[in-house]
């Protein structure tokens, strides 16, 4: 038998169960269904978070009081650390940095924001040297960054985002206007071009003012800055910065040599470690909870298979009788498995497309649907399905012709 001829005596066979064949489905629709849309999700988010960081200023790492919390010790380790404040600043400035090419300071807090009638509960407000702007490369709609003078004279200027711009200033240009923040009026002098949901610097709904005027009025005592640090040489002085500044603020701490440092350390690259490890341990887990369902479908597939092949015991002997050999008996119900699993596939790689789509529609996540995934799940459906098939097919290759003609 040619593979034209078992093809047709698939599909007549499949046909001929109409309602046991769609029942069949199930198990392997669901199961390639969730895991085109796991894999599209997790590598869409896994492209967005390396184009983003691609965009932050690789030469540039913060230093603050908390760094990168792995598990529920490192978080109480932390937790007891002393606060980065103003004066490790002022210290770290004066310390004769040679690798370092600048330093920023900055705070933050979650605050009340006012204009006229539109106000806005709860807007983060950025507090920040002068100098961020020039160390991540800050673009502007409108307008720039406050000034080194206008920072040390403690103006009430504000650089804002794209979504604090249509909240505050929807039918209005923003440029040169007033607005509040915790009652204190600022004057606009700078706005943002809209970036999206991101992980850098510069998003759509913050707010930067002068760190002058966040000290002078909002920060509170106990309050621990962040410090970004920009290493001299670019990317190749990264290391030799971050030996130099962790050795002065362990000496401004009086840390003993043999004392884990008492702050935290974020780089470009343990952001990208973070992400790696955070996102292989969800990819995996989603992918074992889906498989379940694939293992249960392929389960159903040699089930129903065998029945088949229960059920077809007369066609087989007549086949055989007229000169089928074993091999084509195995082709044709591998054959029949395969077709059904590749069905179910197709299937459930438009559903899980849908629902990748529909994710990135409503909740803004980057997911993206490559015709690696598709190969993918049709791989896996049509592996599960040859899979199962294997042992009724084997079981129907077997059969013996008498014992298969006489049978009822």
């Amino acid at each position: 038998m040619d593979y034209r001829e078992l093809f047709r005596v698939a599909l007549r066979a499949l046909r001929a169960n109409k309602l046991r064949s769609a029942l069949t489905l199930l198990g392997v629709i669901i199961g390639v269904s969730t895991i085109v849309g796991v894999v599209g999700v997790i590598s869409g988010l896994d492209n967005y978070v390396k184009d983003q960081l691609a965009v932050m200023s690789p030469d540039v790492y913060f230093m603050d009081k908390f760094g990168i919390i792995r598990s529920r010790e490192e978080f109480l380790q932390a937790i007891k650390r002393p606060p980065i404040t103003y004066r490790d600043y002022e210290r770290l400035m004066g310390a004769g940095l040679r690798h370092t090419d600048s330093i920023c300071v900055s705070g933050a807090r979650s605050m009340k924001v006012v204009n006229g009638a539109k106000q806005l509960p709860s807007v983060n407000i950025n507090g920040v040297g002068a100098n961020m702007g020039e160390m991540f490369r800050v673009t502007f709609e409108e307008g720039g960054f406050f000034s080194a003078q206008q920072d040390q004279a403690a103006q009430p200027v504000a650089v804002i985002g794209a979504n604090t711009k249509e909240e505050l200033f929807p039918t209005v240009d923003p440029m040169g206007r007033t607005f509040t923040i915790g009652g204190l009026p600022f004057r606009v002098i700078g706005v943002m071009p809209k970036q999206g949901r991101g992980i850098g610097l510069g998003q759509d709904n913050e707010i930067y003012i002068p760190f002058q005027v966040y000290r002078n009025n909002f920060m509170s005592s106990n309050e621990s800055l962040q410090l970004m640090v920009k290493a001299a040489g670019g990317v190749a002085g990264l290391d030799a910065s971050e030996d130099e500044t962790r050795a002065i603020m362990r000496a401004i701490r009086h840390t003993p040599f043999n004392a884990p440092d008492p702050f935290g350390i974020l780089t470009q690259d343990t952001l990208k470690e973070l992400w790696a490890s955070i996102s292989t341990a969800a990819f995996i887990l989603l992918i074992l909870i889906s498989s379940v369902s694939l293992g249960v479908g392929g389960i159903v597939i040699m089930n129903i298979m065998l029945v088949s092949v229960v059920e077809r015991t007369q066609e087989i002997g007549v086949r055989m009788a007229l000169g089928a050999r074993k091999w084509d008996i195995l082709r044709q119900f591998l054959l029949e498995a395969a077709l059904l699993s590749l069905v179910g596939g197709l299937i459930g790689i438009g559903i899980g497309s849908a629902g990748v789509l529909l994710v990135k529609a409503a909740f803004g996540v980057p997911a993206q649907v490559t015709l690696f995934i598709i190969g993918m799940g049709i791989f896996l459906a049509v592996g599960v399905g040859v899979a199962a098939g294997f042992l009724p097919a084997w079981r129907a290759s077997r059969l013996m012709v008498i014992d298969a003609l006489r049978a009822e």
